[in-house]
């Protein structure tokens, strides 16, 4: 499993913003290999980090180059002050399972944003 951690600092975030967050979400959710998504704000709310988990890295590319996605990634200064993204092999992940069942629902569409 992947992880691609999309770390931004927001800017001005406008309807078109929130419509086209909401279609890239959609484009995630509908590709094979998706896993799920998470969000995060930091403590001091100036940094969001959506974390999307994939099976692999040919998912993550095709997420990457799908159009939609290429459209708000040219127009990025719009709405972010900046941003950073790392991708993470996950070597293993461990818990009691309830964080797996969430991040199972996510594959089902609901995912979640800070």
């Amino acid at each position: 499993m992947y992880i691609a951690a999309f770390i931004y600092k927001p800017g001005q975030r406008d309807e078109k913003f929130h419509r086209l967050s909401a279609i890239i979400d959609d484009i995630a959710i509908s590709l094979p290999g998706f896993v799920g998504a998470q969000s995060w704000t930091s403590a001091d709310r100036t940094l969001i980090n959506a974390s999307y988990y994939w099976e692999d890295e040919a998912s993550i590319q095709a997420f990457a180059r799908h159009p939609r996605h290429l459209e708000a990634k040219r127009q990025y200064r719009r709405w972010y002050a900046g941003y950073q993204v790392v991708i993470s092999k996950v070597e293993r992940t461990y818990g009691d399972g309830a964080i797996a069942q969430l991040l199972s629902n996510d594959r089902q569409g609901q995912v979640r944003r800070a």
